[in-house]
């Protein structure tokens, strides 16, 4: 076996690590998370002559540099969980069932879905064309499907900072990528295989 498929799994690995580390370390930088809905927001406490005050540090959207007290800090989420409870019924039902704070990140969970339904269609394929054949097949665009689904789960689990889903499928693109390399590889050798024999019955008919 050749040593760049390993070389390159082990380097989109340790990426897809280093993707989910760097906003993993950002939030175990912040002291106290307050769920409102679906929306997390971020505080971080610091004291002064002996009084805890809050500053949002995240959302980007809620993000401020004004330091809260308690008092100002309890008016604060009261505020934010009326302007979730205002939205319609169904808008905070689709968005807590997708587990994201608002409609401008749906992109990233459509990418999940595409990904996720090549996975089911690489499948459902080769198991249609397997039924029609009688003999087990994988065929070329089982591939396909595959390193394409790998790509946008590696991607949607990178923007879930979820490690499990990352490393699982760090190693399925490079695997998947390698054998459409050799698919082709194949098919140039076939290529030459049935261009051979054209070309010696020329040369001997010139001679």
């Amino acid at each position: 076996m050749k040593p760049g498929p390993i070389i390159a799994m082990i380097v989109l690995v340790f990426l897809g690590m280093w993707l989910v580390l760097q906003p993993a370390l950002s939030r175990s930088e912040k002291d106290l998370t307050v769920k409102v809905g679906a929306i997390e927001i971020m505080l971080n406490r610091t004291e002064n002559n002996g009084e805890l005050l809050y500053q949002v540090v995240g959302p980007t959207k809620l993000k401020s540099d004004e330091l809260l007290n308690p008092i100002e800090l309890d008016t604060f989420i009261t505020e934010q969980v009326t302007k979730w409870n205002q939205r319609p019924a169904f808008e905070r039902h689709l968005l807590g069932f997708f587990n994201i704070t608002s409609w401008g990140t749906f992109g990233w969970v459509m990418i999940g879905l595409i990904g996720q339904s090549a996975f089911f269609g690489r499948m459902f394929v080769q198991w249609i064309i397997s039924e029609r054949s009688r003999v087990s097949t994988v065929p070329e665009i089982f591939w396909w499907f595959s390193f394409i689904g790998g790509l946008c789960l590696f991607t949607y689990f990178v923007w879930r900072v979820d490690i499990v889903g990352v490393m699982g499928q760090s190693t399925g693109i490079v695997i998947y990528a390698r054998n459409l390399r050799l698919i082709k590889k194949e098919k140039k050798r076939c290529d030459c295989d049935t261009q051979s024999p054209i070309e010696d019955d020329t040369a001997s008919t010139n001679t």
